[in-house]
């Protein structure tokens, strides 16, 4: 079961930095997304007034809500995976608590929670994690 730990924390923090990055791309894109969609629609025939400018308000707002989210969410499954890979019981219990989150993101991160939920949940698990904890 040591290897199944050490691989959720691995995986987890690799998936969360690709998570950040993909949040930081949405980030730009919501901060000139009324300039690509001009740009877009310049280069297809039509006319700006086809577009309704509620849209153009609206998007950006959507799209940086979703980016901080994931960004946030992201942040905290890469504390949560170094918890893990140091087996602080914290980090097993705040893992648990993003991977039912992660089940979520289909179908990468429902393979990835699933997986973690079952590892972290496993009673040779609990136990390792338990051992780790200093009395007092």
């Amino acid at each position: 079961m040591e290897k199944h730990i050490q691989l959720v924390g691995i995986l987890n923090i690799a998936y969360r930095a690709l998570l950040i990055l993909v949040s930081l791309i949405l980030i730009v894109i919501a901060a000139g997304f009324r300039h690509l969609v001009e740009l877009l629609i310049r280069m297809a025939p039509g006319d700006m007034r086809d577009v309704p400018y509620e849209i153009l308000d609206i998007v950006p707002v959507v799209l940086l809500t979703v980016a901080l989210l994931t960004f946030v969410m992201s942040v905290i499954g890469i504390v949560a995976g170094a918890g893990v890979l140091t087996r602080k019981p914290w980090g097993r219990v705040l893992m648990i608590v993003v991977s039912f989150f992660t089940l979520l993101r289909i179908p990468v991160g429902t393979i990835l929670g699933g997986y973690s939920i079952w590892v972290l949940m496993h009673d040779e698990t609990i136990r390792l994690f338990d051992a780790t904890r200093t009395p007092g």
